[in-house]
């Protein structure tokens, strides 16, 4: 297209190793969810360190059924946060539970405790709390939290597949965990999402909500509830299963990236380093993230966007919070509702990053991009 993009926000990381894998399943005689998706779950499980994953179509659906499977729905309220790229939380008001929205820490833009606590209810079942753009949440806290009101805790991974915690990886804090595995996840089979848990019992529940097996289908006994038919492909399994094998050498990769953009970022007056809370032990980012300083507006972050799609690199606003899109407003939320999201959202642009940005290319980015502070009169300031 003759006004496309020439540096991607997202480019996923293919090998011909991809290339083979898919090329067999297409060969194959079995193109919808068999051998392979089970394959791809039992090494996604080994490698979280959990005992199940349960691989559907998306990290949203995944949400949905969790809840399902737990019986929460309508009349039943469920704590979230409303700022993230991945509108996972829409699963809450698919499963026809009530999202409560608290606010976020402002630096890790993970949902804070003592906000989350204060939306606690007798009709409020579940927590479920976001490593942020690959931040992880504050997770002891949570889980006392959820311990000492008899709730379940959904840690949403869908932005943060191989950050640690407390020696531990994101997936091992929540009661079961929801990643995404589509772009611009590291990690990409095009679409997909994966639900892990220790909990055989769940497990179990979400495989039958996703679909039914091909020898059940000679059964006249229906299940109690009918299947959402949310499955994986094989295909998509085949991609999943070699991303996997190559994530370390990926998420390498990414980092050299990363240091790439923090070196250039100095070029900004009054830059911070992107913010690490001490107790994480390493987050890998899901986007390249910049926090535009006070002095901007939301006008003046679009200006910045817009003036990097005139040197064709593609980069976005990483948020339009849940709590101000329509159908929330039909739940009671208004603008205003949470400061510091919204603040947040209006300042945060999102810059391309994956594997095949070279330093040239970033330097170029963060070059447009200070430019274009400069052009709209706000200055420099412009935070990480």
């Amino acid at each position: 297209m003759k006004n496309a993009p020439s540096i991607l926000l997202s480019d996923p990381d293919i090998s011909m190793t991809e290339l083979e894998a898919v090329e067999e399943v297409l060969k194959s005689p079995r193109l919808s969810a068999g051998p392979t998706v089970e394959a791809f779950e039992a090494a996604f499980a080994e490698y979280i360190g959990r005992k199940h994953a349960v691989a559907v179509s998306s990290g949203t659906i995944g949400l949905m059924l969790v809840l399902k499977a737990y019986g929460i729905g309508p009349g039943d309220e469920v704590i979230a946060s409303s700022f993230g790229f991945r509108e996972t939380v829409h699963g809450v008001a698919l499963a026809g539970a009530t999202p409560i929205f608290a606010d976020v820490d402002y630096w890790s833009g993970t949902l804070v405790p003592e906000k989350a606590a204060a939306g606690i209810t007798p009709k409020t079942r579940a927590i479920v709390a976001s490593n942020t753009n690959g931040h992880p949440a504050m997770w002891p806290a949570f889980r006392e939290m959820a311990e000492k009101h008899g709730l379940l805790l959904i840690e949403d991974s869908t932005e943060a597949i191989g950050s640690r915690y407390k020696g531990k990886l994101v997936g091992n804090f929540g009661d079961c965990a929801v990643f995404d595995l589509s772009q611009p996840s590291p990690l990409t089979c095009g679409e997909g999402g994966i639900v892990v848990t220790d909990d055989s019992d769940l497990a179990g529940r979400l495989r039958a909500f996703r679909a039914r097996r091909l020898d059940e289908r000679h059964s006249v006994v229906l299940g109690e509830t009918p299947p959402y038919r949310a499955e994986l492909s094989e295909i998509s399994a085949a991609l999943g299963l070699v991303q996997l094998q190559r994530l370390p050498g990926i998420l390498e990769r990414r980092k050299i990236v990363e240091d790439y953009y923090n070196a250039h970022m100095q070029s900004f007056e009054g830059i911070k380093p992107p913010y690490l809370a001490p107790d994480v032990d390493e987050a890998h980012w899901f986007l390249y993230l910049v926090h535009l300083g006070t002095r901007f507006s939301r006008s003046s972050r679009d200006a910045i966007i817009h003036d990097l799609a005139t040197e064709k690199i593609e980069a976005i606003a990483y948020c339009r919070p849940l709590h101000q899109q329509r159908f929330y407003g039909n739940l009671g939320y208004r603008k205003g509702d949470f400061f510091v999201t919204e603040k947040l959202a209006d300042r945060a642009v999102a810059l391309p990053f994956h594997n095949h940005i070279t330093e040239d290319q970033v330097g170029f980015i963060v070059k447009t991009a200070k430019d274009a502070s400069i052009n709209i009169g706000a200055g420099s300031a412009i935070y990480l």
